[in-house]
């Protein structure tokens, strides 16, 4: 069976994540972290974190464009919730939203597992805490690029407005770039961590993307067999 390369571009997207995550445990390795923690690319890393320091204000910037982030979850879940009430049938709701549903499952679970598998532990010891943090990848990274990512393909079609639409994606790409950045910026990641949540970002989004090119085709291929009949 031949596999769309949509699909394959999200395996081997995937399979650079796994790549990475390797790296980041094997090269390089030191004890610069707190606590002497052992941290991996230590030496870019290291002088990632010491140039950019740490920033409360970065910190905080993040959090908010994170709570935003998960509002946008928040809203197309309550139109898939909507649709289901008023149609009656999980069959009847929009794909695109059970895929969208389904990425963001994937996404809790990466980053349940994530907080619990220490790949890497973070540069500093966050507030409230007395031992560093498992920090890699950068779940908070991963969240705001899947949730961006998602309204940034998703809310175009839902706006009846087509220059709103033009606006939004750009803006939904650029809020992503923004969540990334203000968290490296914060130093409460390493470098490598970031670079970790951009990866797996990638690969739901890309995942996210293949679904919704299959679905479109297989609703064309409907409806032209539809129009034969």
């Amino acid at each position: 069976m031949k596999i769309d390369r949509r699909f394959m571009t999200a395996f081997y997207t995937l399979v650079l994540f796994i790549v990475w995550t390797v790296l980041v445990k094997v090269v390089d390795t030191a004890a610069i972290g707190p606590m002497d923690t052992v941290v991996g690319f230590s030496s870019i890393n290291g002088a990632v974190h010491n140039a950019l320091g740490t920033s409360d204000l970065w910190y905080r910037a993040s959090q908010i464009l994170g709570y935003i982030a998960i509002l946008l979850c928040g809203v197309f879940a309550v139109i898939g919730l909507v649709q289901l009430i008023q149609r009656k049938s999980l069959a009847k709701v929009d794909k695109k939203l059970i895929a969208a549903g389904v990425i963001y499952i994937c996404v809790i679970i990466a980053y349940a597992l994530f907080d619990k598998i220490a790949v890497n532990y973070r540069p500093v010891i966050m507030p409230d805490e007395t031992v560093p943090e498992a920090s890699y990848p950068s779940t908070h990274a991963m969240l705001g690029c899947v949730s961006y990512g998602v309204a940034a393909i998703l809310l175009p079609e839902y706006l009846k407005n087509r220059s709103l639409g033009t606006v939004v994606r750009p803006l939904c790409w650029m809020l992503a770039g923004l969540t990334v950045l203000f968290r490296l910026l914060s130093g409460v990641h390493w470098f490598t961590d970031i670079i970790g949540g951009v990866i797996i970002s990638a690969f739901f989004l890309t995942l996210f993307y293949a679904a919704c090119r299959k679905i479109d085709y297989m609703e064309r291929k409907k409806r032209a067999q539809s129009e034969i009949r």
